[in-house]
């Protein structure tokens, strides 16, 4: 085995271990993606679909409430990107 290549295997496990980590602790989102949600008080869900490391597609859906002359009715949207 090549010392090298038992290098990265041990990266690569370390790598997935922090990965393992901030998905569990919902730290997936950059500072400024948090900081947006927070400021629309998006509630909703998002996907992110990668394969190799690349992202291949992200989407949203949003339920959110809105205020109309007759009191309150619900919204729904849903977008995705490719």
């Amino acid at each position: 085995m090549n010392s090298a290549n038992s290098v990265d295997n041990g990266d690569e496990g370390k790598n997935f271990i922090e990965f393992r980590r901030k998905v569990r602790a919902a730290e997936v989102l950059s500072a400024a993606m948090d900081h947006l949600l927070k400021t629309l008080r998006f509630s909703g869900r998002i996907s992110v679909v990668v394969q190799n490391g690349q992202v291949l597609k992200s989407g949203y859906e949003e339920g959110f409430f809105r205020q109309s002359q007759s009191g309150f009715r619900r919204e729904q949207g849903n977008a995705v990107e490719p």
